[in-house]
């Protein structure tokens, strides 16, 4: 039970790795809260982890309206009195405008960079004054191997991301004093119904060809990750990104084309 009583937020915990986070950090003994915009549904998947012996609860939060990222860490702490764990696992993109450099329409770079910031900054910086309070805490965001390696198009998610992951060392650098430690994990292709939905199968066995552990990765392996960070086992780990790829990115960029050689041979 290696988050035992602490108060533990996951922002689009409805699904994916975000619901992933939901029940890793419940069965580890954290009292859990699921911000989402749907509460019916996010009610519903609660009460079922509460009928298992979970402690599950939900609060407000809609990506659109900017205040919500403020709000619900008020209504956590309004509830629970403190807030030990932020996941920030919210983020955004929509493949079929988010495109290459020059096609990519400038309100549409503008927004998602835009929206994707501001849930971390904004529910950082208000989770963060009542984590001071109490001694500390630890915000974990939900970053992107993405951040790191360009990619062909989603201009705009790469680069909302890339920021993440520097902003993630900024607040480990500046909430220090007060021991509240920052970390970002950054998943490759993961086994969610997202990458179901708007990737096609041809692109899906291309990238595989890259990963050195030839597989996506399952969303309670992010969660496994977000558990350790958000528990005592990382008091002294902050500022750190946590690449979760199977090893995407680490051979070299004709891996694929050798594997493929050397199994022909």
């Amino acid at each position: 039970m290696r988050l035992q009583d602490k108060v533990v937020l996951v922002t689009a915990s409805t699904r994916g790795i975000g619901l992933a986070c939901v029940k890793k950090c419940a069965s580890e003994g954290a009292c859990v809260y699921m911000a989402a915009r749907n509460l019916q549904r996010a009610q519903e998947i609660a009460d079922k982890l509460n009928a298992d012996g979970a402690r599950v609860n939900c609060v407000y939060l809609d990506a659109t309206k900017p205040e919500t990222f403020t709000s619900m860490v008020e209504d956590v702490v309004q509830d629970a009195g403190r807030i030990d764990v932020l996941v920030n696992n919210f983020g955004t993109s929509n493949p079929g405008k988010d495109l290459d450099f020059a096609n990519t329409n400038p309100a549409v770079f503008l927004d998602t960079v835009n929206l994707n910031l501001r849930s971390v900054f904004m529910a950082s910086q208000a989770a963060a004054k009542h984590m001071a309070k109490h001694g500390g805490g630890s915000i974990i965001n939900i970053s992107s191997v993405g951040g790191i390696v360009p990619d062909i198009s989603q201009v705009a998610y790469g680069t909302s991301k890339a920021a993440i992951n520097y902003l993630t060392k900024l607040i480990a650098v500046h909430e220090a004093k007060n021991n509240i430690r920052c970390n970002a994990v950054l998943p490759g292709m993961t086994a969610t119904e997202a990458v179901e939905k708007h990737l096609t199968e041809e692109f899906r066995s291309l990238f595989l060809r890259h990963i050195p552990l030839k597989r996506m990765g399952q969303p309670e392996e992010i969660a496994g990750a977000v558990v350790y960070l958000a528990s005592d086992a990382s008091s002294y780990t902050t500022g750190q990104i946590l690449i979760i790829s199977g090893g995407f990115g680490l051979a070299t960029p004709v891996y694929a084309d050798l594997s493929r050689s050397k199994q022909n041979r």
